[in-house]
């Protein structure tokens, strides 16, 4: 891999995502004309900044691009300023906080929908079976008792995997992945009726001490895709990638997943990279991925993230109370010491497994 493109597109991609994401919390402060002091994209001492005499908001760009902030009077403590954040209406504080996640899930929406008109998109219906021989280059595959090649015949449509519906390829993938290390149900369209296909078991792949199955039929693309055709599949897809970040995390949490799956900066750069040797195709799938995640991470009901914040400002909403400035001070305070340990911790294992 080349150092030079990782890095660069790493810091291009953080940098962007950054952005977008504090443009959001900044772009809906200025419209409730709340007063703002600094508009920062990176952490850490300042490398460029400009203060506008207009505004006299100061634009940083700081050294770490591992985050940034929008520092808005009255947001961390009490202020007279009538334009201070605290002084706004709840239902403003709740549109500002939400605004930076919800940007982040719309570009990767909107990249999605580019993406999408430029690449193929695969559908459910099969036309053949992937061959064992092209896996060979993949280790830790198992194929003792699968039976998926001689159930699924080609011209199949499969409709539902586990009674769930696939539409897309993506979708079935994931599916067969998460579930596929035991015998699923599936439901097809077969010569024009619907067929249940009971005990239907994939090959298996085990990584990092975890199985999941291992989709080996290969599908038609959707021919002249359409308008429609490019939104439906945009819409899926992101619906699908908010779904994994969820899952991922409810697995993670039950113990399905070891913290030997999580990936900090360093191993994301390291992705990123791999990505933009591979193409553009590449590197705009993983923006879409790191966007939509980065956005539903934040909506997390966890102290010192966005979706926190959100939580106490939804509480003030419903009972009309004001919750005392000490207590979310500490709360967030807290929440973002044990943020910061968990990073340095996915951090240190990224830099190990490096070597």
């Amino acid at each position: 891999m080349n150092i030079a493109i990782t890095v660069i597109s790493a810091i291009l991609v953080f940098g962007f995502l950054i952005f977008i994401h504090e443009f959001g919390h900044y772009i809906t402060a200025r419209l409730f004309k709340v007063s703002i002091t600094e508009f920062s994209i990176g952490m850490g001492p300042r490398l460029l900044w400009y203060d506008s005499k207009k505004t006299g908001i100061r634009y940083s760009l700081a050294m770490l691009p591992i985050g940034g902030y929008v520092a808005m009077v009255g947001e961390d403590e009490a202020s007279d300023d009538p334009n201070a954040f605290n002084k706004k209406p709840a239902w403003q504080r709740f549109i500002i906080t939400a605004a930076g996640a919800a940007v982040n899930i719309i570009v990767g929406f909107i990249v999605m929908i580019i993406l999408a008109a430029i690449v193929k998109i695969g559908g459910t219906t099969v036309y053949g079976e992937i061959a064992s021989e092209e896996f060979a280059d993949t280790e830790g595959i198992v194929y003792d008792g699968s039976n998926s090649a001689e159930l699924i015949l080609p011209g199949d449509v499969i409709k539902t995997v586990n009674g769930r519906r696939v539409v897309i390829l993506d979708e079935l993938s994931y599916e067969v992945m998460r579930h596929g290390n035991e015998p699923m149900t599936l439901t097809v369209l077969r010569e024009g009726r619907e067929v249940t296909l009971e005990g239907v078991v994939f090959p298996q792949m085990t990584s990092q001490g975890q199985t999941f199955g291992l989709l080996n039929m290969r599908v038609y693309a959707i021919g002249d895709k359409g308008v429609l055709d490019v939104l439906k599949y945009s819409v899926r897809k992101c619906a699908l990638t908010v779904r994994t970040v969820w899952e991922s995390l409810f697995d993670l949490i039950t113990g399905r997943y070891s913290l030997a799956a999580v990936s900090g900066p360093v191993g994301i750069s390291g992705a990123i990279g791999e990505a933009a040797n591979a193409g553009i195709t590449s590197l705009m799938n993983i923006v879409v991925l790191i966007s939509i995640n980065l956005g539903v991470m934040n909506l997390l009901p966890i102290p010192a993230l966005d979706g926190g914040r959100l939580i106490i400002i939804l509480f003030e909403m419903i009972t009309r109370k004001n919750v005392p400035e000490k207590f979310e001070r500490v709360v967030n305070g807290a929440g973002l010491a044990v943020l910061l340990l968990f990073s340095l911790l996915i951090m240190i294992k990224d830099v190990i497994q490096l070597f």
